[in-house]
């Protein structure tokens, strides 16, 4: 328990007043022996003991009384974990909330979402405790936003869902360099979110960093976790996985691939993911609304190439599947465009042809519906010509260049381009992207891979699920690569094979070895070749053309105050498009947006407990778990249930002060006793 007027309880010792008073009577009096008095003292020893236990509960009472006075002047508050959160006034109060689409979810029963109930309980909780200062970080802002109070946490216009992962170890960065940069006193840290996967990054490498700066600031810092770390079992979400457009003769007609997923215990045939349920689908193509029935007999269904008719003259358009209402809105909805494919074009720049002859076959064997692909071979020499316009990739397997034409390429990329950089024969000390090459190993070994990243980026497990056979690659040489990338597969004992630059928009990417026989097996595995040159092409065609499919919150969308909603975003209140699943237009180049959540949102587990406890391992850390829709506070002042115990000893003090009955009567018939002599006397 703490309390909200702490200096109050110097007060407390002013509760013992009724002892000291007590003690001094016992020294105003001196006992003198008298004979004649000695037969009361005889008399009344039967019922000293039971006086002296009356006094001793009178005085008792009358100490509650007062200390019932002083703890209720004093404001405690409770509420069971949170006894602990009060104490003396924060100085600076920062409140980092998730607002990523799974903060949508509703109770079983409907009503408020996670986000919404983390909102009121925050408003009403920081209102309660006070503080000298209040702020917001959300991620959208590069600075916390100043409040001018708690409650107003609870308007939607500030914080709004949203449809973007929450990033939770960015929000902890910027609340440090806050806390370092105006060097707070007593800072109280607040997080709401429902602990998804995705959103905390448990496993990066941040997490370390965070640690260790935190706790140099010291005990002034403390954080508290309000989670809410209820799933949706039966809980369905939908996404659109491809979408493309095709003549058939004198019509057209669109090619629609979906997933849907059903939330639950898959693994174990049991619950509703093991159920099977008929789903009705809503397709809205450019405002227009058709059904489709399927039928979802697992925790996944993929629906592939479903054929939609079209007009010939519709070359371009939007459109959305609609899932029905359930425990999340977030979820319910998929965006797609739709335009003729742009031409997919690879410009290849090599020092060694038979190094890079695989990468060019298999960049113009296009999938299905597709266009062939367009390769231009070019030689180093050759370079100061490069035309990077309406090209889809680039691939570099030459010395890094420099110059004009490494700015050239920089430029490219910042417009959406994709470079994959392939070993050169003689390594220099150039750096593109602040990243290069070192030297060839020169063991005779063979080596394997180790690990890859088969969630994500050009080595991803298949939309069903399939991995690739990244394991069967063997390598005979590599090149080191130096600088600061994201390991994409990664050789025993050896360095990275595949790695990627973090850029904003685009992608960079460093193979370590060539597709030559002597060099690796790349060019006889072909599928991990062709997959890998696919999506990379897949990547750069996705900026081309007047259509655009895109996560929500990528930073590449750019500035998006010009932009016109054309459906969805109806969450957008006073948050930029970007940050929004829905269907926009740009005005000033007239390109259309299909934004959607991210697919890492789509069923991301749940951090364990233990998990989120070692994450603040060493820092002033508490949690509670909360439920969607749960409207009770989390502090509550309790002064009254002090003000009424002290009440009750007051009550108590004067039914021990009465007279007992068996006293009362003996002063009663003592009085008519002398009443009686008197009259006979009169007589």
């Amino acid at each position: 328990m703490n309390f909200q007027q702490a200096a109050i309880l110097l007060a407390l010792p002013l509760a013992s007043i009724p002892l000291i008073i007590h003690l001094i009577n016992q020294r105003r009096f001196q006992t003198v022996k008298w004979g004649a008095m000695m037969f009361l003292v005889a008399a009344n020893r039967l019922s000293r003991g039971y006086a002296r236990i009356r006094q001793w509960l009178i005085m008792a009472c009358r100490i509650l009384a007062l200390l019932g006075l002083i703890l209720a002047v004093a404001r405690p508050l409770a509420s069971g974990w949170l006894g602990w959160a009060a104490g003396t006034k924060a100085d600076t109060t920062l409140v980092l909330l998730d607002r990523s689409p799974s903060m949508q979810q509703t109770s079983a029963s409907g009503g408020l979402s996670k986000l919404e109930t983390a909102r009121a309980q925050l408003a009403s909780t920081l209102a309660t405790l006070g503080s000298n200062r209040w702020l917001l970080i959300d991620g959208l802002n590069p600075q916390p936003r100043e409040l001018t109070g708690p409650k107003q946490l609870a308007d939607a216009a500030l914080a709004e869902p949203l449809s973007n992962p929450a990033d939770l170890p960015t929000l902890l960065e910027q609340a440090r360099g806050y806390i370092e940069a105006n060097n707070t006193g007593r800072t109280e840290v607040w997080i709401a979110s429902d602990l998804r996967a995705n959103d905390w990054d448990a496993e990066g490498g941040r997490w370390d960093a965070l640690r260790q700066s935190f706790s140099a600031l010291g005990k002034r810092v403390r954080f508290h976790l309000l989670s809410y770390p209820e799933t949706a079992p039966g809980n369905l979400a939908v996404r659109v996985t491809d979408v493309r457009r095709r003549a058939v003769g004198e019509t057209a007609e669109l090619l629609l691939s979906l997933r849907i997923t059903r939330e639950g215990e898959a693994s174990q045939g049991t619950g509703p993911a093991g159920d099977r349920q008929v789903v009705p689908l809503q397709i809205e193509l450019d405002g227009a609304r058709s059904e489709l029935t399927v039928e979802l007999a697992g925790p996944t269904l993929d629906l592939k190439d479903h054929r939609v008719p079209l007009d010939k003259s519709q070359v371009r358009g939007w459109g959305r599947v609609l899932l029905p209402a359930d425990a999340n809105p977030g979820d319910n909805d998929a965006q797609f465009v739709y335009d003729q494919a742009p031409a997919r074009r690879t410009v290849v720049v090599s020092e060694n042809p038979s190094a890079v002859r695989p990468f060019e076959l298999a960049a113009t064997i296009s999938p299905e519906s597709l266009p062939a692909g367009q390769v231009e071979s070019l030689g180093p020499d050759q370079a100061a010509s490069l035309n990077l316009d309406g090209v889809a990739l680039l691939v570099w397997q030459a010395p890094l260049p420099e110059g004009e034409t490494a700015t050239q390429i920089e430029q490219y990329v910042d417009r959406g381009g994709v470079v994959v950089c392939i070993a050169p024969n003689t390594p220099t000390d150039t750096r593109l992207f602040a990243a290069g090459w070192t030297t060839w190993s020169t063991e005779d070994q063979t080596w394997p891979l180790e690990t890859w990243r088969a969630d994500a980026d050009l080595l991803a497990n298949s939309l069903a699920g399939q991995s690739l056979p990244v394991g069967t690659l063997e390598v005979k040489r590599f090149c080191g690569v130096a600088g600061e990338l994201i390991p994409l597969a990664s050789l025993r004992g050896g360095g990275p094979l595949l790695a990627r630059v973090a850029t904003t928009r685009g992608g960079v990417y460093f193979l370590a070895t060539t597709a030559a026989p002597q060099d690796s097996n790349l060019a006889t595995n072909g599928v991990v070749l062709y997959v890998l040159v696919q999506r990379a092409l897949g990547l750069g065609a996705s900026t081309l053309g007047d259509t655009r499919l895109a996560s929500s919150g990528d930073p590449a969308l750019g500035d998006s105050t010009g932009w016109q909603r054309l459906a969805g975003g109806e969450d957008a209140i006073a948050t930029p498009w970007a940050y929004h699943r829905g269907i926009y237009l740009d005005e000033q180049n007239q390109k259309l947006y299909a934004l959607n959540r991210p697919v890492a949102e789509d069923q991301a587990a749940v951090l364990a407990d233990n998990r989120v406890d070692s994450l603040f391992d060493g820092l002033e850390f508490r949690r509670v778990s909360e439920t969607a829709g749960n409207r009770s506070g989390l502090v509550q002042e309790i002064w009254r249930l002090f003000l009424g115990a002290m009440l009750i000893a007051l009550v108590g003090e004067a039914a021990l002060c009465l007279p007992s009955a068996a006293k009362q009567a003996t002063i009663e018939l003592r009085g008519g006793t002398g009443t009686s002599a008197a009259k006979g006397a009169a007589a």
